[in-house]
C-alpha cells in the first residue's frame, strides 16, 4: 500500500473505529474459523463456526422474495432502471449465494428507457415475486407505467418467457392447490384487492374478486407475500418507509376474517438513519421491513427482509422466525418481533465451506462481462464491445449533455462497509467532446474523468448539483460555479488508473488517480454520498463515456477494474477464545466487573485502574457455534437466569444454557452477548453504574443502550 493511498484509507477508516480513545477492536483473536481466502477478502456472512453474520450481503439487493423447491432456495430483487432485469440468487443453505441470472436481459418499453428524450431512473422493476408450480418458475413484477410483467421458465437460469397483464402495485402471487386456483393480492391501502389469474396467468378471471379487510384499529402496508401455510392464508406486507415496521395478517380463509399484527417491531440491528459518527443516542435509525419467508424441510422457518443502510442503499438480512399464537413472528422465543445479528445458520441438511456471493472483479479477457455488470438504462449494443480491443472494454461516446443522461454507462453496487474501485483507462480513441472516466451514480453524482477539447485533454473531477426527484424527463443538472469541476493541474497521459474510495460508515468518497497503478493521487474535495428517491438506489460506481457536442464521439478503452474490500471480513468479527479480555461498555465506556461479594456482575466507571484491575477480567471459552462462557477471576462463570446474572461456581462441571451467550459482532468493532435462556442481551444502564441484566431485546440504532461492548485483550 503506498503512502498516498494509505494515509487516506487511514482517514477515513479511522473514525469509524475510535472508540473511546482506542482501537478497542483491533485484537487478533486466536479460535477464528479458518476460512477460504476469497470469503476473507469479500464480503461474506458465514462465519465458519456454523453461524453467520448479517446483512446477508453487504451492498444493496431491494425488495427480497424467496421460495423452496426441494432442497433449493431461490432469490429474487429489485433491479429498477438497470439491465439487465430481476436478479435471481440460488442456495442450498440460504446463507451462501451465487447468482443464478436474470429474467429479462433488456427492459425496453420506449425511448425512456434508453435514455432518449427522457428516463426512467427509480422506476422499471418493482417488488419481484417469485414462485414455482408445476415444474415452472414464474416471477411477477410490476413495471410503472408499463404493466405486470410475468416471466417464465422451466429453470432458474433461463430462458424467459414474458407477458404482460395490466399493472398491479407490490403484489404477491399464490397458486392454491387446495382450490385450484391462483391468487393475487395488490395495493398498498386497505382493503387490499384480492384476485384470480386465469390459468394460462394471461389474464385475470372476470367479477373473481376477494378482498383483506383489516380489522378495525390495524394497518397493513405494501410489498405483500402472500402464502398458504397449514390450510391459512398469510399474507405480510410491510408499512412505508424507513423507520417502519411489516406487518402479518392471517386469514381462515381467501375472504377473511383477517387477524393483524406486527411481525418484526422497531428491529434496526443497530443501522442508523444518520452515518454512525452523526448517530445520537435516541435515533430511530433504519428498521427491518418489507421480505418473504421460507421453510426448510426440517421445519423452521426464516425470513429475508430488507432495511436501508444509507448510501450503500437497501440491504438484506436472514433471521429467524418464530411461529406464535398462529402468527409467523420474527425473532426468538423469549425475544420475539427482534433479530440476531449473528445465529446459528438454519438447518437445510446441506454443508458448505463459506462463499462470497459477489466478486466484482473484471480484467475484461473472458469475451463476457462479469455477470454483475448492469447497464444504466438499455445500451446501445453497436457503441461497446470486448472484441474490437482484446481484454478490454471499449465505449465509443454517444451524445449526451452529462454523465447523468449519458447511455451506455456500465455500473455495479459497491460493497459496504467499504471499498475501494480501480479502473485502467487508455484515451487515446477520445475526440473533441468526449468525456470518459470513473464515476458515482446517484443525485447527486460524481465522477473522476478526462474530458478531451480542441484544446487538448484535462483530468477532472466533478460533482453535480442535486436534482429534484422528477419522473421520465430528461434531466440536466443547471451549471452553477459553485460546482465547477476541479481540474488537475497534471496533464493526464494517455494511459492512466483511476480511483473511487467509499467508506459508507462516513459517507465519504475520495475520487484519485495513478499515472502507474501505484501511487494514487487524490483530485478534488471528498464527495458527500446519499441515499435518495430519484434513483432509489444507493450509489452505482459506473464506467462512462459521452460526448457533448451533440454527436457521437470517439472511443474510450477500458481494462483491469478491481474492487477491494478493506473490512470484507473486519477483525472486530473474530471471537477471542481462549484469551482474558476486559469489556467496556459502547454507551459511557464502564466497565464489566466480578462483584465478590454479591457474587453478581455489575458495571464499574471507567477508571484508568479498572482495566487492570483482577475482577473485570473474563476468560472467554469456546462452547462451539459461536457461543462463549465468561469465566471471572475468581473462578466463577457468567449465569443468566431470567433477566437477572450472576456469577455461578460450576463445581468443575461444564457450562450449561444459563452460562452460554452468543457471541453476535456488529460492524465497527461493537459486540453483543446473547443468553441462550431468554435470547436476550447482557446489558448496563448507560451512566448508572450497577447491577448488569440480561434485558436487553438488541441494539439502539446508535449502540448507545448498554447492550453493545467494546473488548481488548488483556497482555
Amino acid at each position: 500500500m503506498t503512502e498516498v493511498r494509505k494515509s487516506y484509507f487511514i482517514g477515513l477508516l479511522f473514525p469509524a473505529l475510535v472508540a473511546g480513545g482506542s482501537l478497542l477492536s483491533l485484537q487478533v483473536a486466536s479460535g477464528s474459523a479458518v476460512l477460504p481466502a476469497a470469503a476473507t477478502e469479500h464480503w461474506t456472512a458465514d462465519n465458519g463456526n456454523c453461524t453467520y453474520s448479517n446483512p446477508l450481503f453487504y451492498e444493496e439487493f431491494e425488495d427480497p422474495d424467496v421460495i423452496r423447491v426441494g432442497d433449493d432456495y431461490y432469490l429474487a430483487g429489485t433491479t429498477m432502471h438497470m439491465n439487465p432485469a430481476v436478479q435471481l440468487m440460488h442456495s442450498k443453505d440460504l446463507v451462501n449465494w451465487e447468482l443464478a441470472g436474470y429474467c429479462a436481459d433488456r427492459l425496453d418499453f420506449g425511448p425512456a428507457y434508453r435514455l432518449e428524450g427522457g428516463n426512467i431512473y427509480g422506476r422499471g422493476i418493482w417488488a419481484p415475486c417469485i414462485r414455482y408450480h408445476q415444474g415452472v418458475f414464474y416471477v411477477f413484477s410490476n413495471v410503472n407505467g408499463a404493466g405486470l410483467q410475468v416471466f417464465r421458465s422451466r429453470s432458474i437460469n433461463g430462458p424467459w418467457e414474458r407477458n404482460q397483464l395490466p399493472g398491479r402495485h407490490d403484489l404477491s402471487v399464490l397458486f392454491d392447490d387446495d382450490l385450484n386456483k391462483i391468487f393475487i393480492i395488490s395495493g398498498g391501502r386497505a382493503p387490499y384487492p384480492i384476485e384470480e389469474l386465469a390459468p394460462d396467468l394471461k389474464s385475470f378471471v372476470p367479477d373473481a374478486r376477494h378482498e383483506l379487510v383489516v380489522p378495525s384499529g390495524q394497518r397493513m402496508g405494501e410489498g405483500h407475500h402472500l402464502y398458504k401455510v397449514s390450510g391459512k392464508y398469510v399474507d405480510i406486507s410491510a408499512i412505508p418507509g424507513g423507520a417502519v415496521d411489516q406487518m402479518v395478517a392471517v386469514g381462515e380463509s381467501i375472504d377473511g376474517p383477517w387477524k393483524v399484527t406486527r411481525m418484526v417491531q422497531g428491529e434496526s440491528l443497530g443501522v442508523t438513519a444518520a452515518t454512525p459518527l452523526s448517530a445520537q443516542p435516541n435515533d430511530r435509525g433504519l428498521w427491518l421491513h418489507q421480505g418473504g419467508m421460507v421453510n426448510t424441510p426440517s421445519g423452521e422457518w426464516w425470513s429475508i427482509i430488507m432495511s436501508d443502510h444509507g448510501s450503500a442503499g437497501r440491504m438484506v438480512s436472514l433471521v429467524p422466525i418464530t411461529w406464535d399464537d398462529g402468527f409467523p413472528l420474527i425473532g426468538l422465543p423469549g425475544n420475539l418481533r427482534k433479530a440476531p445479528n449473528t445465529w446459528v445458520k438454519p438447518n437445510t441438511g446441506f454443508t458448505q465451506e463459506p462463499k462470497p456471493a459477489f466478486i466484482h472483479d473484471d480484467n475484461f479477457d473472458s469475451g463476457k462481462l462479469n455477470p454483475l455488470w448492469q447497464w444504466n438504462h438499455v445500451p446501445d449494443d453497436s457503441k461497446w464491445s470486448l472484441t474490437e480491443k482484446s481484454g478490454a472494454l471499449r465505449l465509443h461516446s454517444l451524445p449526451a449533455a452529462d454523465f447523468f443522461n449519458a447511455r451506455n454507462s456500465l455500473c455495479q453496487r459497491p460493497p459496504g462497509p467499504e471499498s475501494i474501485m480501480t479502473v485502467e483507462l487508455d484515451t487515446k480513441g477520445m475526440i473533441a467532446g468526449d468525456t470518459a472516466g470513473l464515476g458515482l451514480l446517484s443525485t447527486p453524482y460524481a465522477w473522476i474523468g478526462v474530458v478531451k477539447s480542441a484544446a487538448g485533454k484535462t483530468l477532472q473531477m466533478y460533482v453535480s448539483p442535486n436534482m429534484r426527484r422528477r419522473f421520465g424527463r430528461r434531466e440536466s443538472a443547471v451549471p452553477d460555479p459553485a460546482n465547477a469541476p476541479t481540474v488537475s493541474p497534471d496533464n493526464p497521459p494517455g494511459h492512466l488508473w483511476l480511483r473511487v474510495h467509499c467508506n459508507f460508515d462516513t459517507d465519504r468518497a475520495v475520487f484519485s488517480w495513478s499515472q502507474d497503478g501505484t501511487e494514487f493521487t487524490p483530485l478534488g474535495d471528498p464527495f458527500t454520498t446519499t441515499f435518495q428517491l430519484r434513483t432509489f438506489q444507493g450509489v452505482r460506481p459506473a464506467l462512462f463515456h459521452f460526448n457533448t457536442s451533440g454527436q457521437s464521439g470517439g472511443y474510450a478503452d477500458f481494462d483491469n477494474y478491481v474492487v477491494e474490500e478493506p473490512r470484507a471480513r473486519g477483525i472486530e468479527r473474530a471471537i477471542p477464545v481462549g484469551k482474558t479480555i476486559v469489556l467496556t461498555s459502547g454507551a459511557d465506556g464502564s466497565f464489566l466487573c466480578a462483584e465478590p461479594q454479591n457474587m453478581s456482575l455489575v458495571n464499574v466507571p471507567t477508571d484508568a485502574r479498572a482495566s487492570a484491575a483482577s475482577d473485570t477480567h473474563f476468560q472467554v471459552i469456546d462452547l462451539g457455534k459461536g457461543r462463549v462462557a465468561l469465566k471471572a477471576a475468581n473462578g466463577r462463570f457468567v449465569s443468566a437466569a431470567a433477566d437477572k446474572v450472576a456469577l455461578k461456581d460450576l463445581a468443575g462441571g461444564m457450562p450449561g444454557d444459563a452460562e452460554s451467550f452468543q457471541w453476535v459482532n456488529l460492524m465497527r468493532g461493537d459486540t453483543m452477548l446473547m443468553s441462550l435462556v431468554n435470547h436476550r442481551y447482557l446489558a448496563t444502564k448507560p451512566n448508572e453504574p450497577g447491577p448488569v441484566t440480561v434485558s436487553a431485546t438488541g441494539p439502539t440504532p446508535a449502540r448507545k443502550g448498554g447492550a453493545c461492548f467494546k473488548w481488548k485483550t488483556v497482555e
